[in-house]
């Protein structure tokens, strides 16, 4: 069994006649010669991680540059006044993505899903939900290998990582990983989840990886939230019944197509878009200046 296409997890579903999480669970049983109890024991590792990290943040820490940190705190207390535009559960979703991002470029605990730059996105769409539902943990799992399955698959046929094909590969895969388990959260059918996917990634297709300085902070950490975002509203789509005109497994095509056509300049090198702006390059001068060169 692989995990090389979409379209070969919903025909192993209808082959195998179990649900899209349980056939990435017995890909991983393969894969790494594990059991079942210790894959899952795995999986739960992972969920407590992200459930860890979420509990440590407290919006005093910040990252080296200054560039980062706090912004998680501040969208917390203006959604606690009430005068979010987004409600309820998307003001969290956008509170958790920038303070899960902050963790990481904060140098804290965090679970690269599918990157670091990229690990605010899945956790922001899960852990407030299990706010405002009653989601068992068997649930949660469940949504957790339906997100493996995504990514592996991405993985295989376009890339996960901004140096080879841009932030669409990172935030991007994030969005359409988030996005497939939350309409498998809702019941969502095979066919949904891949509409979802392809919705979420399309609408970030092309996404270049331009970091300020080299460091994966601005814009990195808020990209986050459009990636969640972008998950929510992707999934809500797929599970009203609105379908990709393109095949996801054509999608997934054209996104790595566009990272392989990226120009050097967008893809993680800090040489073009918004790293090559005045303010770019003043903050990456100022960061040069106050390291130290190695010795």
């Amino acid at each position: 069994m692989t995990l090389d296409s979409m379209h070969e997890i919903f025909e192993s579903m209808e082959t195998l006649n179990k649900p899209f999480w349980e056939v990435v669970l017995e890909y991983d049983i393969e894969e790494r010669q594990v059991t079942r109890q210790q894959s899952i024991a795995k999986m739960l590792s992972t969920w407590q991680a992200m459930m860890d990290a979420a509990d440590s943040y407290t919006g005093k820490r910040r990252s080296v540059s200054g560039l980062v940190g706090g912004d998680g705190l501040k969208m917390r207390q203006y959604t606690m006044r009430g005068r979010s535009l987004s409600g309820g559960y998307i003001s969290e979703v956008i509170a958790e993505a920038l303070s899960m991002a902050e963790s990481n470029a904060c140098m804290r605990r965090i679970v690269a899903a599918p990157t670091a730059g990229a690990c605010g996105v899945l956790p922001a769409v899960l852990l407030p939900l299990c706010k405002y539902e009653e989601l068992t943990q068997v649930q949660i799992l469940e949504a957790l290998y339906v997100a493996c399955g995504i990514g592996a698959v991405i993985a295989h046929k376009a890339s996960i990582a901004g140096a080879s094909g841009g932030c669409q590969a990172e935030i991007g895969t994030a969005s359409a990983m988030a996005a497939g388990a939350l309409v498998a959260l809702r019941g969502g059918d095979g066919q949904q989840i891949g509409h979802a996917v392809a919705m979420a990634i399309k609408n970030l297709l092309g996404l270049v990886c331009d970091p300020v300085a080299g460091l994966v902070e601005v814009p990195c950490v808020k990209r986050n939230v459009i990636g969640a975002v972008n998950a929510v509203s992707a999934a809500d789509m797929a599970l009203a019944g609105i379908e990709s005109r393109i095949d996801v497994d054509e999608v997934i095509d054209a996104m790595g197509e566009v990272g392989r056509r990226l120009p050097v300049e967008f893809r993680e090198t800090a040489l073009g878009g918004l790293a090559a702006t005045p303010t770019g390059k003043a903050v990456k001068k100022r960061m040069r200046h106050s390291t130290p060169e190695p010795q």
